[in-house]
C-alpha cells in the first residue's frame, strides 16, 4: 500500500482501529483467481509472540478448503472515510490549487494461515469473541439485558453449531497502517475540513482528523 511519511500511523494505532472496527476482509489467492471474505476478528497481542487474528468460518465456506497452514494473506480494516471538498480549506480561497480529495483510515494486516478444527479451541474463540462485543454492547446500553454468555445456548444446539465452524488463525508478519486526514495540509485547513466534514453528516472522521 502506497504510503506517504505524512500519512503513516503506527502498529499500536493499527491495532486499536482492529480492536474498534474488526470486520477484516480476508483476501486470498487460489486456482480460480482472489476472493475475499469478511469476518470479524478477535486481536491478540502476546507479549512473547508475534500478534495473531482469531476468527471463524461456516464449514461450508470453500474457504475451509482453499486455505492451507501457511498460506499467505491479507486482511484489510477500514474505519471512517469520506469525501473532503478544497472549499472547506481555507487556504483554496487564497490561492484556488486544491482539488478535492478522500480522506480514510485503514490497515493491512499480512500473515499466514492456521486452521482450527478443535472443539476447545473453537470454544475459546467465540467466548472470547462474544465477551468482547457483548460487554462493549452491554458497556453502550447499561439497562438492557446482561451479556449474553456461550453456556446460554443448550449444549446439544451448541455442538452442533461448533460441528459446523472452523477456526482461522492469522500470525502477524507484517502489519500496514494509512491514516490519511489530510496530515499534509496546514493545521487552520485540517481544523475547518474537520469541522466541515462533521457538519456534513460524518463526524466519525471530523473526529479523527481532529486527532490527527
Amino acid at each position: 500500500m502506497y504510503t506517504p511519511a505524512h500519512f503513516h500511523a503506527s502498529d499500536a494505532d493499527a491495532f486499536h482501529l482492529i480492536r474498534t472496527h474488526p470486520l477484516g476482509a480476508l483476501v486470498h489467492a487460489h486456482a480460480s483467481g482472489l476472493d475475499a471474505n469478511h469476518i470479524p476478528w478477535e486481536l491478540e497481542t502476546p507479549d512473547q509472540a508475534p500478534a495473531r487474528l482469531i476468527g471463524h468460518v461456516a464449514r461450508a465456506n470453500p474457504l475451509c478448503t482453499q486455505l492451507q497452514d501457511g498460506t499467505q494473506v491479507l486482511v484489510i480494516f477500514q474505519a471512517e472515510q469520506g469525501y473532503i471538498s478544497p472549499n472547506w480549506y481555507p487556504s483554496k480561497h487564497e490561492h484556488h490549487k486544491l482539488v478535492p480529495t478522500w480522506n480514510y483510515r485503514v490497515v493491512h494486516i499480512h500473515g499466514t494461515v492456521r486452521l482450527h478444527d478443535d472443539k476447545k479451541w473453537l470454544l475459546a474463540a467465540i467466548g472470547k469473541l462474544t465477551r468482547t462485543h457483548e460487554q462493549r454492547t452491554h458497556h453502550a446500553l447499561p439497562h438492557a439485558a446482561g451479556p449474553w454468555k456461550i453456556k446460554d445456548t443448550p449444549p446439544e444446539h451448541l455442538e452442533s453449531l461448533i460441528a459446523n465452524i472452523v477456526g482461522i488463525e492469522i500470525a502477524v508478519q507484517r502489519v500496514e497502517a494509512k491514516f490519511k486526514l489530510s496530515q499534509n495540509r496546514s493545521e487552520a485547513d485540517m481544523h475547518s475540513a474537520a469541522t466541515q466534514v462533521s457538519a456534513a453528516g460524518n463526524p466519525a472522521l471530523g473526529t479523527a482528523m481532529g486527532l490527527a
